[in-house]
């Protein structure tokens, strides 16, 4: 069940990622996965898709600042 959920987040926000904003996505879901491997057994996949979460909305806000100056 955990796992189907998991595979289903990660596939939601690879499609609604935007394109520009993937290379933050890709390094959060690479930091997640670390670090949900390090926590336990199946947690790298949940770890990935908090982390591409997290990096998206950062480099939204980044992004966001950067066209108010």
């Amino acid at each position: 069940m955990i796992r189907s959920v998991s595979l289903l987040a990660a596939s939601v926000m690879l499609v609604a990622g935007a394109p520009v904003l993937a290379k933050g996505c890709l390094r959060g879901a690479a930091a997640g996965a670390v670090g949900g491997h390090f926590v336990g057994k199946g947690h790298a996949i949940m770890g990935a898709a908090a982390g591409c979460a997290v990096a998206h909305h950062h480099y939204a806000k980044q992004a966001k600042r950067m066209r108010a100056r």
